[in-house]
């Protein structure tokens, strides 16, 4: 795992695009994994200004969400099929048919994990995928208690996610109670995970995440399982990590030849 530690967001949005342009100007049909919620906004903003201003296409992409809430009408605009649109790919070139969500129909969602895993091996797997990490640790919907082997499945929302996620609704008893998720097994079948995440809200999850035990308690930690992991963080969500000096000398002694 790697630390990438910088006070301004904007520079980190910046480097964590450098990532994902990367993955897209050098494969022929790159496969992009997205997250939605406030973290990974400013990396969107970053690559719609490259596209626009600086010609990066991803007219070549095919691109998968995370995850998705169970039961909302096609067209809501909470969906994260909507949200995922209206954040990012409506802002580039990529097909819109090539931009998929799991199934939230409950009249088929007894199979939607296991058609989206599907998908996503057809698709010769996610060669990046972005990821935030919420204040208890949870990646995706994968929820604190997730199996650290979880395929993509439906899970029951905690009361604390479905509060987080409550301004976004009219009230939290529009909020959905279930969601069909990417599992932790899922995520790490992505060749790089791109991981940012900004604030003093998210310092113990990032500490965890990063030094603390392997453990379901934070799903996050599943990182530590993966070979390719980078985490970009503030200073703010960097504060309950101990070895930062550590973390900043191996980013000042990067080889030039070594990318993120």
């Amino acid at each position: 795992m790697e630390i990438v530690i910088h006070d301004s967001a904007a520079e980190l949005a910046r480097m964590a695009a450098d990532v994902i342009e990367e993955v897209v100007r050098n494969n022929e049909s790159p496969v992009l994994g997205l997250a939605t919620g406030s973290s990974p906004l400013p990396i969107y903003t970053e690559l719609i200004r490259r596209h626009k201003e600086e010609g990066l296409s991803f007219a070549h992409c095919t691109a998968f969400t995370l995850d998705e809430y169970v039961g909302l009408p096609a067209g809501h605009p909470e969906s994260y099929y909507e949200v995922i649109r209206n954040e990012f790919t409506r802002h580039i070139d990529i097909d819109d048919a090539r931009v998929f969500s799991p199934d939230g129909n409950p009249d088929t969602i007894a199979t939607a994990g296991e058609r989206y895993d599907a998908a996503i091996k057809e698709a010769g797997g996610v060669d990046v995928q972005i990821l935030g990490i919420g204040s208890d640790g949870h990646i995706a919907f994968n929820e604190p208690g997730s199996s650290l082997r979880s395929r993509t499945r439906i899970k029951t929302l905690t009361n604390q996610t479905r509060e987080d996620n409550a301004r976004f609704f009219d009230s939290i008893d529009d909020v959905p109670i279930h969601a069909v998720t990417q599992g932790l097994g899922t995520i790490l079948e992505a060749k790089h995970l791109v991981l940012i995440a900004t604030g003093a809200g998210k310092a113990e999850a990032v500490a965890n995440m990063v030094e603390g035990p392997l453990a379901s308690v934070c799903p996050g930690s599943v990182l530590q399982l993966h070979n390719r992991a980078t985490v970009f963080v503030d200073n703010a969500a960097a504060a309950g990590l101990e070895h930062v000096e550590y973390y900043n000398t191996s980013i000042e002694r990067k080889p030039e030849w070594q990318k993120f």
